[in-house]
C-alpha cells in the first residue's frame, strides 16, 4: 500500500496502527517507526535520552516526507507559473476581454 504522491511505501498496516493506538494525525509513511518509539517511551518512562535511536529514525523519516512534499509543491508552482506566463513573442491575448471600467 502506497500513499498517493509519495515515494515511500506504507509499511505499517491499519490494524497494526489501531492496535498500537497511533493517533490518526500520525498515520503516515513513518508510522512503522513511531510504533516502536512509543513502546520504548512507555517502557522507559519517557526519559528523553533512553530512546534516541528510535526517535532519530522517526524524525528523519518525517523530515524526508516534508522535504518531498515541499519539492512537489515547488514543481506545481513552477508549472502554474509557466502556464500563466504570456507568450514571449508579443502581447498576450486573454480569452475574456477586460471591460473599460475594470
Amino acid at each position: 500500500m502506497e500513499a498517493p504522491g509519495s515515494s515511500k511505501p506504507m509499511i505499517a498496516t491499519q490494524a497494526e496502527m489501531v492496535e498500537a493506538r497511533v493517533p490518526m494525525a500520525y498515520r503516515d509513511q513513518c508510522a512503522h517507526l513511531l510504533i516502536p518509539l512509543n513502546k520504548c517511551r512507555q517502557a522507559e518512562f519517557y526519559l528523553p535520552w533512553k530512546c534516541e535511536n528510535e526517535r532519530h529514525s522517526y524524525e528523519k523519516c518525517e523530515y524526508e516526507l516534508v522535504m518531498e512534499r515541499m519539492l512537489q509543491m515547488q514543481k506545481i508552482r513552477e508549472q502554474e507559473a509557466n502556464l500563466k506566463q504570456p507568450n514571449k513573442g508579443g502581447v498576450a491575448i486573454g480569452l475574456i476581454p477586460k471591460t473599460a471600467n475594470a
